[in-house]
């Protein structure tokens, strides 16, 4: 069962959300030549504890950072470490908030300096696919309208999405039904209602789609060592326009 989601619980996961796109939009902020992934991670949690809220990520299924920092061909799921942060990396920041017992989830992709043109383009494509998802979340539509949008968008540049990990819903639990892939058919899948939250993450690859894991059992990294590009939004579907609830300060349409 998807949740649906009540006008006042609606509301706590707005609350949640504007601190999270907060936190993202500070934490982005910071980010330099020099600085060390850990710092990043440190910088977030305080960010976070100013909001009044905590980290959805901390602790969960046995996970040691307060967000999630990966960068170049890591994926999602990097641990803030000692490795310093270089001119032309990507810094990929995956952010989770819980504030009144509500989850708010988003994640973007910041470049460091000027970056190589392929990589400009991958995190433009990848921006453009979750943009282009977040028009196909409204009530009476399917969930595999989504993920078709995000798969189309990204094979027509070239790239290719992650199959292995996936966007979901979002409420009181930082993962709840339905999963989101970033792939798919058109007019397919569990049809989508007003009041149902989801967290719609396309994770893109500049090559190939494979992933592996690396020794920490959390940090994901292109199979072929190409750069990767993540962007997140937690989206409510209305009976009007998807409300993006993860914009900082406001929420708004998109």
């Amino acid at each position: 069962m998807i949740p649906i989601k009540t006008a006042k619980e609606i509301e706590k996961m707005r609350i949640a959300g504007r601190a999270t796109g907060e936190v993202l939009q500070k934490t982005a902020a910071i980010i330099r030549p020099g600085i060390t992934t850990k710092e990043i991670d440190q910088a977030a949690a305080q960010f976070i504890s100013e909001t009044g809220g905590h980290s959805a990520f901390l602790g969960y299924r046995g996970f040691s950072g307060n967000i999630c920092v990966s960068v170049n061909d890591e994926v999602v799921h990097g641990i803030g470490s000692s490795r310093k942060i270089q001119y032309g990396d990507i810094v990929k920041l995956d952010i989770g908030v819980i504030k009144g017992g509500w989850v708010g989830d988003t994640a973007t992709s910041v470049p460091v300096g000027a970056v190589d043109p392929a990589v400009q383009k991958l995190l433009q494509v990848s921006e453009e696919a979750l943009r282009r998802a977040i028009a196909f979340a409204v009530d009476g539509g399917r969930l595999g309208d989504i993920g078709s949008a995000v798969e189309q968008t990204v094979t027509a540049h070239g790239f290719s999405v992650v199959r292995e990990f996936v966007g979901h819903g979002v409420g009181r639990k930082l993962h709840e039904e339905p999963q989101v892939p970033n792939f798919g058919h058109p007019r397919t899948g569990p049809r989508l209602k007003a009041g149902m939250t989801l967290a719609i993450e396309p994770m893109v690859n500049m090559g190939v789609c494979g992933v592996r894991i690396l020794e920490d059992g959390w940090t994901v990294v292109t199979a072929d060592g190409k750069p990767s590009a993540h962007f997140e939004h937690t989206v409510l579907i209305t009976h009007g326009e998807p409300e993006i609830l993860t914009w900082p300060g406001t929420t708004q349409s998109k």
